[in-house]
């Protein structure tokens, strides 16, 4: 009897998996297996289209330009300014889809997985049809609904139309720091396709709508494809990060191991908690 009700069970379970695994018609989808990376040459910038730093010219509101040029100087002085990922958090959306390490694009009936190895970043974007959770604790790569797209009616699908909101700061939008809002609405809408002349080469149309924006920016970047890739990187970014944040300041670790300023004339960070017996009998330290 036991083994009659464990077949029966076996046997609804494989055809549960079965007509699970046959209603994801791979025929209707595109083929965007492989490795997709930045195209050689090149850099990691939001808009690939123009020069890096002051030369990408982001919409941004008086506000937050002038949070910008703060931050460049900051930046050029040796500082970290706006860009916070120094600490070792992830890049976000929209600055994900930078790609500074390669991606992988897996496509299943419900949710479509980008997975991108700087940072081990993953976005989840789920095409069944729902809509977003009232109810969501943000996060730095946000919640994405998706919708294919057959655009010429041949009965394939040509293109991922994505929504991404619920995002967390801080985020930039490259190591520029070009700040988004503090209030964290930023919805990020993209559409992802190939081209219809070379396979091997994807786009991701991306539109940032920001309160830090003075309207949305819209970039489209550009992936080329290894088929057969030899090596995945991993990138840890606290392995053998020297950057040490204290209160707001960031800090270096020296070779030495001591504590060192990440600029010039900054001032050390306050040590009321450490006795002159830590600190050192002199109080060097301390001054």
């Amino acid at each position: 009897m036991r083994g009659s009700i464990a077949a029966i069970t076996l046997a609804t379970v494989l055809a549960l998996f079965m007509g699970s695994a046959g209603a994801h018609d791979e025929s209707k989808y595109p083929d965007w297996a492989g490795q997709w990376r930045r195209p050689p040459g090149i850099a990691n910038q939001f808009d690939t289209s123009k020069p890096p730093r002051e030369g990408q010219k982001p919409p941004l509101t008086a506000e937050y330009q002038a949070i910008w040029e703060a931050n460049l100087k900051d930046q050029a002085a040796g500082g970290q300014g706006t860009d916070p990922t120094y600490i070792c958090i992830p890049d976000g959306m929209p600055r994900a889809m930078n790609v500074i390490f390669p991606m992988e694009i897996i496509i299943m009936p419900k949710t479509t997985y980008i997975l991108i190895e700087y940072l081990s970043m993953l976005r989840r974007v789920y095409t069944d049809g729902r809509s977003f959770p009232e109810d969501f604790e943000p996060s730095f790569m946000g919640y994405s609904v998706g919708k294919w797209v057959d655009k010429d009616g041949d009965g394939r699908y040509d293109e991922l139309e994505i929504e991404t909101r619920l995002l967390k700061n801080p985020r930039a939008f490259d190591a520029s720091g070009i700040p988004l809002h503090e209030d964290g609405k930023t919805v990020v809408k993209e559409r992802i396709y190939q081209d219809k002349a070379d396979p091997n080469v994807l786009y991701d149309e991306i539109t940032t709508i920001d309160s830090a924006l003075a309207q949305p920016w819209v970039v489209t970047k550009k992936y080329v494809r290894e088929l057969r890739p030899l090596i995945w990187f991993e990138s840890i970014c606290s392995e053998g990060n020297q950057h040490v944040r204290i209160g707001k300041e960031n800090y270096m670790v020296g070779a030495d191991g001591l504590l060192m300023p990440a600029k010039k004339n900054q001032l050390p960070p306050d040590l009321r908690h450490f006795s002159a017996e830590a600190t050192g009998a002199t109080g060097e330290a301390k001054r």
